[in-house]
């Protein structure tokens, strides 16, 4: 039978819902609909009374909570262990006396240290004893504007980037960082730094940059003395 009223708007459940917002007191006047009210588990098809119900939503918003305070622990944990790594880098790097044996060590690092599968590195504008050097030659013009251009590091897919091809085995190269080096941000790079894994999700696009800049940072100053 069809109860409604002409010219009257029907009742809509967010019309209920809004009501009860704003009458908090409602169930307070009415408890013994507290206790007629029947849900249906989401754990099955079984009927379950409100308190029940509500019992059950807070106990998965309990588990919720307890997987993101075990993920925010895991990247604590992860971040605590990588920057020990970069102080542990840092410290190697001081203690490097010949600067033409800094490239090597740094990419020596980056191997065993921080368990990177392919590394290489380039850096331009060396002093005169250090051009012959291996790690000195071989960036282009292209790929110098490329190295000046990115404001932070390229984190992401292989996109066919030319420097990709510095790495041992550029076919095995499936996620990729690209990492500037330079004095400040203001000033142009002088250095580029290529780290690969064949792990499409080891460096993705969208991770955070901040350890991978202070790698940038700590690697740059140790370099500068190349220049």
């Amino acid at each position: 039978m069809n109860t409604h009223t002409p010219g009257v708007p029907p009742i809509t459940e967010d019309d209920i819902a809004n009501y009860l917002i704003q009458t908090p007191d409602f169930f307070n006047r009415h408890a013994e609909l507290l206790a007629s009210v029947q849900l249906t588990s989401p754990h099955g098809a079984r009927a379950v009374s409100l308190q029940e119900r509500q019992a059950e939503m807070l106990r998965e918003r309990i588990k919720g909570l307890e997987r993101r305070i075990m993920e925010m622990i895991r990247h604590g944990n992860e971040n605590m262990l990588l920057t020990e790594r970069l102080l542990a880098l840092a410290r190697t790097l001081l203690l490097v006396r010949a600067p033409a044996d800094l490239p090597e060590r740094v990419l020596e690092e980056l191997r065993e240290r921080f368990q990177v599968p392919q590394v290489a590195l380039k850096v331009w504008a060396v002093a005169d004893a250090h051009r012959t050097e291996p790690w000195a030659q071989g960036a282009s013009g292209d790929v110098r504007s490329l190295a000046s251009s990115l404001a932070q590091p390229y984190i992401g897919a292989n996109a066919g980037f030319e420097a990709v091809h510095w790495l041992p085995e550029p076919d095995r190269a499936a996620s990729l960082v690209l990492l500037p080096l330079r004095d400040t941000v203001e000033t142009p790079a002088f250095g580029l730094l290529v780290l690969a894994s064949p792990d499409p999700q080891r460096f993705a696009a969208g991770m955070a940059t901040d350890l991978i800049e202070r790698l940038g940072e700590i690697v740059s100053a140790a370099l500068s003395r190349l220049r």
